[in-house]
């Protein structure tokens, strides 16, 4: 924006950048707690996030006591948010962050600079692409990622490909299944570089029901077609060439936080999670922002990231209220084992406050079964022997601090 851009001024008390699960938990807990003026600014024609292009279940044990389909359960999130009195703009972009919660937003009539007393970043987390995940080979039709199947499938009934294979194996590759099925289409195998797959061990029982061959430690995976998928080519965990015939590829999972509204901001982006840091609180270094859900560099179920916004939500709610949020000197934390990826939350800041964060989540870059130690430049802050694998993050409790 240039300096002779002309700004329609609004305000609100909070504002939600993102209309996804996250997102919605916060806005309506707001609510719930009297907060006065809760918008979500959504860039999509319609609010409710990833769920609402999928159109199987679960969705909805956690919140609401039964199971929904993705789709049921994205329109009640947003029926609960709109019946509390949020405000929802949507096919709204927010184009630049400001300090001091401010916002430029850019909608299909005008240019908005709203100024909030707090702001959330809700904005979640995109699947790596092919050239991400370093996938070599032709450059055929059919190589989608599972949100792109997701929304061929439940909002166009389009049938891309009719025997694909999944490249992946965490949560949203067993959902690209599901998604699969409802046009018949049936997947000829799952591929995985990790030596085991990456979901918890109550799913993965499903593979053999659906008959779903899954090979494990695979390297040099490489795509072969001229205008259309033929086959995929790889080394198996043996280290031998092997080739499966196919039509079309699934490129699941590796999520990334989408983060690229504050790759020219003030806010700090944490390099092991490629998300914003946060303090114990929840707020950026730029403590008139908070964040939370999957933007925070991770790739949570719907459940868990409805928790997340609820808790936040209440967090903010203090901090309006001026109980025990005035420090705004942030201690840095770190970990120097090896094998540590990354912590969050990556500050705590005076004083740590009874609404604090209960847990620290680690992220490995490898496999560990040793002690290690978190502390700030002064403090040793836990310290503990970690035995795991590098497939999912680790829950450490935060002790209670002064």
């Amino acid at each position: 924006m240039n300096s002779e851009t002309v700004f329609a001024e609004k305000t609100c008390t909070v504002a939600i950048v993102g209309g996804g699960t996250a997102g919605l938990a916060v806005a309506s807990q707001l609510k719930r707690l009297s907060i006065e003026k809760v918008v979500v600014i959504e860039r999509e024609n319609e609010v409710g996030g990833v769920p609402r292009n999928c159109d199987h279940y679960p969705f909805g044990l956690r919140e609401y006591s039964r199971f929904l389909k993705g789709s049921a359960y994205a329109k009640r999130n947003k029926k609960l948010a709109k019946e509390l009195g949020v405000e929802l703009l949507t096919n709204t972009t927010v184009t630049k962050i400001r300090p001091n919660a401010t916002l430029e937003l850019l909608s299909k009539t005008e240019r908005i600079l709203l100024k909030a007393d707090r702001v959330v970043l809700t904005t979640g987390v995109r699947e790596s692409s092919r050239s991400q995940r370093l996938i070599g080979g032709d450059r055929p039709n059919g190589v989608i990622t599972t949100g792109a199947l997701q929304t061929m499938v439940y909002m166009s009934r389009f049938k891309p490909f009719q025997r694909p294979i999944i490249i992946g194996s965490e949560l949203v590759s067993f959902s690209a299944i599901q998604t699969c099925a409802h046009l018949g289409i049936k997947p000829v195998a799952m591929i995985e570089e990790q030596d085991q797959v990456r979901v918890r061990k109550l799913f993965r029982p499903y593979l053999f029901i659906k008959n779903i061959p899954l090979y494990l430690s695979v390297s040099n995976i490489r795509i072969n077609g001229d205008t259309s998928v033929e086959s995929i080519k790889f080394k198996n965990s043996r280290g031998l060439e092997h080739e499966i015939e196919t039509d079309g590829v699934i490129i699941s999972g590796r999520f990334r936080p989408e983060t690229q509204l504050l790759l020219d901001s003030h806010i700090e982006i944490d390099a092991g999670t490629s998300g914003p840091a946060i303090d114990q609180h929840g707020r950026c270094t730029d403590t008139s922002f908070y964040a939370t859900g999957n933007i925070l560099g991770h790739a949570e179920s719907s459940g868990f990231c409805w928790h997340e916004g609820i808790e936040t939500a209440k967090r903010i709610h203090e901090d309006l209220l001026g109980k025990g949020f005035s420090g705004n000197q942030m201690s840095h934390l770190r970990c120097d084992d090896p094998a540590v990826k990354f912590l969050i939350p990556q500050h705590l800041s005076s004083p740590y406050g009874s609404m604090s964060m209960a847990r620290f989540y680690i992220g490995l870059n490898s496999p560990i079964n040793r002690e290690i130690v978190i502390k700030t430049n002064l403090d040793v802050i836990w310290k503990g022997k970690i035995k795991s694998r590098p497939l999912r993050r680790l829950q450490i409790p935060i002790p209670n601090l002064p």
